[in-house]
Formats: structure tokens, C-alpha cells, sequence
């Protein structure tokens, strides 16, 4: 379990990091020449609507909830949230991130949420200069693109994927896997480092079409069942993950699905039936975010009327850097750039600090296996990254 920690002032332990800051400063910005913070902007990039929307609802309600703070905090110079809904598609992913860039009084980006909008975005970010940080997007191979604005985090897909297929090999003793995926820089990529750890486990593999484009599996379906395995694993998101599983349920195959975190959601569920999901596994590289440090939990709640979902915590958390480096005086883009290169710190799911690269520092990293109990998605154990 998560090991307990002081409460800090907003759950964050930054103190070291905005002494000497205030929120209305327009002195020294080492990097950027300093401005004015008041009025400045933040963005969360993420699905608001559409198929995905679930998750993307989780993170902004936690960017709200950091931003929320702020601003009562500091009443006299309050920073705004633009929200960006993506519906989680790469085709909007650039028009949406030029629009972000075009607003000059955005510093700072909480996202994109999803892997294959990063890489659609990712490069014009970071021609712009304009920093992001995904508390959501897995895919490895963001991370090796050379963006200059590229911050993650969460753990990436070569610690989740391994830790899938460690849960099913060890906990699960699944000796007969069949793997399908949907295609997507994130799904297909962490059903290649499940195949990877598995090897001959896997007896075999598929592949469906993601993004809403399919909603009838039957093809996949005889396949599964034909192969009489003991586990299928699941790379992608949570719409076409619960009408597969509802499908499998129906045609008679009762293995149960392990799924990574594009899944993890309740939305899973509604999408199965309850019956159907029941004992479904789902892996995140995040801690339960109704285990998050301090106050966060009832003040989520408090401000959003639910609880938080997943990823509601890291996207509470990288607002939080970002909001961090304003407060400090980093009121230019490239200031507060500077700033989340440097940055160290505690947030409520997680301590942060990025590599080189963007990545969070992988001694922080930890992945947790949820399973889908009495209807509702619930932390199962922490699972080996290898």
C-alpha cells in the first residue's frame, strides 16, 4: 500500500521549489525575460466528447481542481483553464494544438491525453516551444522523438506491458493467451511488449479497428474461442474493449480479459454489462487515484460531484507543475519550460521528476492491476514492472 505522507498545503510539497515566487510576478523569468502571470492560461488537450471522452473528463475535472485552488490562493492574479476537447483523435490532434499555440496567453499544456494524438501534436508543439505534460499517454516511443517540450507523467508502456504479462503469467498462471489489439500507437504497442514477455504463451493474435469504426467481433470472437485459452489480453480503449468482452461472453469463452489502462475506466463496464466485465483485469502505471495523498479525493469530489477516475490524479498533478512554475515567476513559454526540466517534487499520486528525455524518472514508476468487482473497477495489487 501507499506509503503515508505529511500533508502539504494544496497536497503538493513544492515549497522549495516557489519560494521567492509570487503569483503575480513580472521580475526575472530566467528563460524567458519574465512577464505578467495574471490572466495567463493553461490547457488540458485531452477527449471531452465522443467515444473516449471518459477518461479525458477524468483529467480535466483534475486540471479544474488544481486550477481551482490556484485561483482561490492567489485571488488577485488568477490563472485560466482552456480546455481542448481532441475527442481523441490524431486527424483533430494538429488543428487543436495550432489553435493552443496560436493563443499566446497559454504557457502550459496537461496532455495530449492519448498516444496517437501526441504524435500527431507533438511535433508542432515543440516547434512552438509550448510545454506539455500527458498524465496519460504510454506509447515508449513518444519519448524518443526529440521533442524538446515532451514531459510524461506516468510510467510508459515498457513498464506496463511487461507487468501485464507478468499478472497473467504469475498471478493468473495463464499458460494459452490470445492478444488483439486495435491498432493505435498505444494499443498496438503494449500488445507487442505483452507478446513479448509471453513468447509462446501467446497462441494467437488479432486485430480490430479502434476509434468506434467497428462494434462487431465476431470474427476475432471464433478465433478466441477456437484457441481455448486461458486469458486474452486487450490493446486499446475501453469502447471496443467492452463489446469484445461482451461478445466473448456471449458466444461461451468465460477467460477472463486483462486490458491495460486504456480501459480502466467504468466506462468498460457500461460498455460490457456488468455480468460480462465481471473479473476483468485491467493494469495502470498509476497508484489508485482514490488513494492519492492529502485532501485530494473529497476535494475532487467536492468541486466535480463524483470521484476521481483514472488519471484524475496525474492530471491534478502536472497541472500542478505547470502552475507551480508560474507562481514562480516563469511566465513566458520558454521560462516554464525551463522550469518542468528542472522540476522535483511530491504530488498526491506520485513524486516527479523527468528524465532527460521527458520521462518520468522510472524509480517512481509503479503499476497496479485492477479487476472489475461487484460492477465496479477496483485496485487488485501491485505488479513487477519486469
Amino acid at each position: 500500500m501507499r506509503q503515508k505522507l505529511a500533508r502539504v498545503i494544496g497536497g503538493v510539497a513544492m515549497v522549495a521549489l516557489v519560494a521567492g515566487g509570487t503569483a503575480c510576478s513580472s521580475g526575472d523569468d530566467a528563460a524567458g525575460g519574465g512577464g505578467d502571470a495574471c490572466g495567463s492560461k493553461i490547457a488540458f488537450f485531452g477527449a471531452l466528447t465522443g467515444s473516449s471522452a471518459a477518461l479525458g473528463i477524468n483529467e480535466n475535472n483534475g486540471v479544474k481542481l488544481a486550477v481551482d485552488k490556484y485561483n482561490k490562493e492567489n485571488a488577485d492574479c488568477k490563472v485560466e483553464l482552456a480546455s481542448l476537447d481532441s475527442q481523441g483523435s490524431p486527424d483533430q490532434a494538429p488543428g487543436l494544438a495550432q489553435k493552443a499555440i496560436d493563443d499566446t496567453k497559454i504557457l502550459g499544456v496537461v496532455g495530449p491525453a492519448y498516444s496517437g494524438e501526441s504524435e500527431a501534436a507533438g511535433p508542432l508543439f515543440s516547434e512552438a516551444g509550448l510545454v506539455t505534460i500527458t498524465p496519460s499517454a504510454t506509447r515508449p516511443s513518444l519519448a524518443d522523438q526529440k521533442w524538446k517540450t515532451f514531459f510524461r507523467a506516468v510510467g510508459n508502456d515498457f513498464s506496463q506491458g511487461p507487468a501485464a504479462g507478468n499478472y497473467m503469467k504469475n498471478v493468473m498462471k495463464a499458460d494459452k493467451v490470445y492478444v488483439i489489439d486495435d491498432q493505435s500507437a498505444y494499443g498496438a504497442g503494449l500488445a507487442d511488449e505483452v507478446k513479448k514477455l509471453l513468447g509462446s504463451a501467446v497462441v494467437g493474435s488479432d486485430k480490430v479497428q479502434g476509434e468506434g469504426k467497428q462494434t462487431e467481433f465476431s470474427g476475432v470472437v471464433t478465433k478466441v474461442k477456437a484457441a481455448n485459452v486461458k486469458a486474452i489480453f486487450y490493446g486499446g480503449y475501453y469502447q471496443e474493449a467492452g463489446l469484445i468482452r461482451k461478445q466473448l461472453t456471449a458466444a461461451g469463452v468465460t477467460a477472463p480479459l486483462v486490458a491495460g489502462d486504456g480501459v480502466n475506466d467504468g466506462a468498460y463496464i457500461t460498455s460490457a454489462g456488468q455480468a460480462a466485465a465481471e473479473g476483468t483485469i485491467l493494469t495502470c502505471p498509476c497508484q489508485p487515484a482514490a488513494e492519492a495523498r492529502g485532501t485530494f479525493v473529497q476535494e475532487f469530489k467536492a468541486l466535480n460531484g463524483t470521484d476521481p477516475g483514472t488519471y484524475s490524479d496525474t492530471a491534478y498533478d502536472a497541472a500542478n507543475i505547470l502552475l507551480a512554475g508560474i507562481k514562480a515567476g516563469k511566465t513566458t513559454r520558454e521560462g516554464l519550460l525551463e522550469f518542468v526540466k528542472g522540476y522535483s517534487g511530491e504530488g498526491v499520486a506520485a513524486s516527479y521528476k523527468f528524465t532527460e528525455n521527458g520521462e518520468l524518472d522510472p524509480a517512481q514508476v509503479k503499476v497496479w492491476a485492477f479487476k472489475v468487482t461487484g460492477g465496479k473497477v477496483v485496485p487488485d495489487q501491485e505488479i513487477p514492472k519486469s
